[in-house]
């Protein structure tokens, strides 16, 4: 079985081990119209930093497919050609860094138009740089204001908008592109019953409400490269259907199953197994709660799959990929305090860290 510090091949693209850089927001970006969205010096430091520290794979944030895809004024987004450079300065400094770069693309749906979390994270209206938020149907995330039910209309121009993302991604520089179909977005509330309550053919049946997603998944693979590999993140239950007192319809594990079927049929290369995001509800406690879910998936299907979420320790991220639950790690939270955590992990598995040149001369052993 494979080692934690194992390169693994995705399509063309062979990234150098198996902990990567999750997507997390950093809501760092200009909110004025003419520079919106563009990577800022922030992001080149915060990201180059990482690859440096080690991370085989380092997928840059939510950046939105449209304006009203993002979920701050504050996020990263790649709805225009203008926009590209900035993207591309920062792919290179990823690479230059030692690591491989990724990019997730997103729509926040219902979830978008929110302020920074540090200035509390609350619903930002039209007349304090928001917007009005859209989703499968009327229904509104607790304490969110209603969106508006997308038309089918609407729809298309979102799926083409995915796309025409995904050849700037391209253009800019970037190896490996993320679909975000997780944590209560956009795609992840066409998925759930308990947010998608449309009557038409995006919603009802599992067939119905995975439309969207395959079609967001055919758009990216169509303007995506055929050797350069897609990733899909997915929320694998909403916790809803695992509380005996809660008798909603909601998303499982059964239709995650049968979601990651669908999407390595579509073209998706990988799986990236989080959870929840998409109603208040409680999420265990345990080290395992979502990390389980994947090693299911990859039980039950051919599909890779990449587990995150509470792994801040070396040698459990290597037991679950030697023994098959996982095919790589994604990091979070431990990445922000330690940049550098990879690499020490490195050195508790007796593996060799991946030391950029200007920094390995330096730490070579001496004698």
């Amino acid at each position: 079985m494979a080692n934690v510090f194992d390169p693994i091949s995705l399509r063309s693209v062979q990234i150098p081990n198996r902990f990567w850089m999750s997507p997390m927001c950093t809501y760092s970006a200009s909110a004025e119209q003419e520079t919106a969205g563009r990577p800022t010096d922030f992001h080149l430091g915060h990201y180059a930093a990482r690859a440096a520290g080690g991370v085989g794979l380092v997928v840059v944030e939510a950046t939105g497919v449209r304006p009203e895809g993002r979920i701050s004024p504050y996020d990263l987004g790649l709805w225009d050609d203008s926009q590209v450079p900035s993207f591309s300065r920062l792919a290179a400094g990823i690479k230059a860094a030692g690591a491989v770069p990724g990019i997730q693309l997103a729509h926040a749906g219902r979830k978008g138009s929110l302020n920074r979390p540090w200035l509390g994270g609350n619903p930002v209206g039209t007349d304090d740089l928001g917007w009005d938020t859209v989703g499968p149907s009327e229904a509104a995330f607790p304490g969110y204001p209603a969106p508006s039910a997308l038309t089918t209309d609407q729809i298309g121009d979102i799926v083409n908008a995915f796309g025409e993302a995904a050849h700037r991604a391209d253009e800019a520089g970037f190896d490996v592109a993320e679909i975000h179909g997780a944590h209560g977005y956009l795609l992840h509330s066409f998925l759930s019953p308990v947010s998608n309550h449309r009557t038409d053919e995006y919603g009802g049946s599992f067939a119905n409400r995975s439309r969207l997603v395959l079609e967001v998944i055919d758009a990216v693979r169509a303007a995506w490269p055929a050797d350069k590999p897609v990733i899909l993140r997915v929320s694998t239950t909403d916790w809803i259907l695992e509380n005996p007192e809660d008798d909603r319809q909601a998303w499982g594990l059964d239709e995650t199953v049968e979601l990651a079927r669908l999407a390595q049929e579509h073209g998706v290369d990988l799986l990236d197994c989080s959870s929840g995001g998409n109603d208040r509800v409680q999420i265990p406690a345990a080290r395992d709660y979502q990390t389980a879910n994947a090693a299911a998936v990859r039980a039950a299907t051919t599909l890779p799959v990449a587990a995150v979420g509470r792994i801040d320790d070396a040698q459990w991220a290597n037991e679950l990929v030697s023994t098959g639950q996982a095919d790589a790690i994604f990091l979070g939270r431990i990445l922000l305090r330690d940049a550098s955590w990879v690499n020490n992990a490195a050195a508790t598995l007796e593996a060799a860290p991946r030391f950029i040149e200007q920094y390995g001369y330096a730490l070579a052993p001496v004698g």
